[in-house]
């Protein structure tokens, strides 16, 4: 199950944009909220250590390993290479997804802050604005 849930995830992944803008890690924090939340259990499993006693293969966790490793080339695509922000990143989403599980299952209250969230981090770390497209004055 916890390989099942890395597979799904990586399909999340996969399938998001990568143009190098702060506009992807707030999809990428979108998709991966909802990941988490519309699957509360599965998010335990992957995320917390819930389980007495459970550890995850070595095959399984090298999934979770590839999984970092993707966010570690999606975050340097826009700037961001420090472990201490990629930390910083995964304590946000991780800790948004939690707190709406936790203390709002099935509603929006967490959901709603993510773009704050994903501003406040771009902010602090040094990710520019996403260009907006000027319209061309007639």
């Amino acid at each position: 199950m916890f390989a099942e849930g890395q597979h799904e995830l990586t399909e999340v992944i996969d399938a998001l944009p990568t143009t190098g803008a702060r506009d992807d890690l707030r999809v990428g924090a979108h998709a991966f909220f909802r990941f988490c939340t519309d699957d509360p259990v599965r998010y335990q499993l992957m995320f917390q250590r819930t389980l007495p006693g459970f550890v995850p293969s070595d095959e399984s966790y090298s999934l979770a390993i590839a999984l970092i490793d993707r966010l570690r080339d999606r975050l340097a695509g826009v700037g961001v290479d420090d472990p201490r922000h990629v930390d910083l990143w995964t304590s946000i989403t991780t800790g948004l997804s939690d707190q709406q599980i936790s203390n709002d299952p099935g509603g929006d209250r967490w959901a709603r802050v993510v773009d704050e969230a994903v501003d406040m981090f771009c902010d602090h770390v040094g990710v520019p604005p996403t260009p907006t497209t000027e319209k061309a004055s007639t």
